[in-house]
């Protein structure tokens, strides 16, 4: 085990005790259980096409037999009042499953930022309020996506702007006894730009949330990813990715758990080390295809400080994949459906993975 200072070990004494009982951790040699196991659920996201509010959402975690449930989205939520919420709570309680609560960009500049909420701050507030009501440790918040780093100032301003919005609300949150999250979202933040977000902004209140299929994004090995954000993690949103060389560079594709080149066994194991009790929330977004194109100056705009740390392990990771091709709706299915089965079936597969590993309730 890493060793851990004084603040950092409050730091996970606090989120153990959202829900100690079933939170797990993997022995340094691979994933076999020791004395508990890591909470395992998926994040809404991965059944968008489904278009279920948050009584569904849950319903489905216990159908398919998890402990946890990412809802990252407060339009899950028919009503942000407490009362309402708290009924939620207590529905999950009653199905043995925790909440973990998100919301979406918090940078006023950002492209990806919605005014529907209000401002950013009123926005941070909301979720902060909301998953408060519902039991919640963490909110989950982004920056933006990977357009942001072509914008005016760059990666930089936008830090500089989110990090303003998280400060003002660091009473709220720390009131609350909600931490914030900052996911590495969409190809926004470079895992050592979301670490260094997190301690302008105060790791008292802030922190990660770790998203696997995002780091290919920014060129990184997942397990480098995680090695870098692993101390600051608070939650996680997690999927397997396949990349292999392309004409342009590297292409990659998203997959579920087990069917991408990730190696999850070493991938557990380091969790277990950097942030046990922090739960696996699984976020399948599959069956596209991305390229990178790393071999046009022009793609090298968004990166002005050249190419990150990391990114030779993560050409070695792409020199490893071979080409696949994207899914399609079978021919003469309604586009809707295949969607929706497509997407089930992606994360029944990856909880059963991850079962196998040795996550999730007994």
């Amino acid at each position: 085990m890493v060793g851990l200072n004084g603040s950092r070990r409050r730091f996970l004494a606090q989120i153990a005790g959202a829900g100690a009982a079933g939170l797990g951790m993997f022995s340094a040699r691979g994933a076999q259980p020791t004395a508990r196991r890591t909470r395992l659920g998926f994040d809404n996201f991965a059944v968008r096409a489904m278009g279920w509010k948050a009584p569904e959402l849950i319903e489905y975690a216990a159908k398919l037999g998890t402990d946890s449930l990412f809802i990252s989205d407060l339009d899950a939520f028919e009503s942000h009042e407490e009362a309402p919420v708290k009924r939620v709570r207590d529905l999950a309680a009653g199905r043995g499953v925790q909440l973990h609560i998100g919301t979406w960009s918090i940078c006023p500049t950002s492209k990806r930022f919605n005014p529907k909420w209000g401002t950013a701050a009123e926005l941070l507030a909301l979720g902060i309020r909301v998953a408060r009501a519902a039991g919640s440790p963490v909110l989950r918040v982004v920056l933006g996506g990977g357009d942001d780093r072509l914008t005016e100032g760059g990666i930089n301003a936008r830090i500089k702007d989110t990090v303003a919005t998280l400060k003002s609300q660091r009473s709220l949150a720390r009131d609350a006894g909600v931490k914030i999250a900052v996911e590495n979202h969409a190809g926004d933040l470079h895992s050592l730009e979301l670490v260094r977000l997190i301690e302008e902004a105060g790791r008292d209140f802030v922190g990660a949330n770790v998203d696997s299929g995002n780091a290919v994004w920014t060129l990184e090995d997942p397990l480098v990813n995680l090695e870098n954000l692993g101390p600051y993690a608070l939650t996680t949103s997690l999927r397997d990715s396949a990349a292999w060389e392309s004409g342009n560079g590297v292409t990659v594709q998203w997959t579920a758990m087990g069917e991408g080149q990730v190696d999850w066994k070493r991938y557990f194991a380091k969790m277990a080390q950097l942030c046990p009790g922090v739960p696996v929330h699984i976020e399948t977004i599959s069956g596209f295809n991305r390229e990178l194109a790393v071999s046009k100056p022009e793609f090298w705009n968004a990166w002005p400080a050249g190419k990150p740390k990391g990114y030779e392990q993560f050409l070695a990771f792409a020199k490893a994949g071979k080409p696949r091709d994207p899914w399609k709706a079978p021919v003469g299915k309604d586009a809707k459906i295949a969607s929706q089965e497509y997407q089930r079936g992606d994360v029944e597969r990856s909880i059963k993975y991850c079962k196998s590993l040795g996550l999730g309730p007994r």
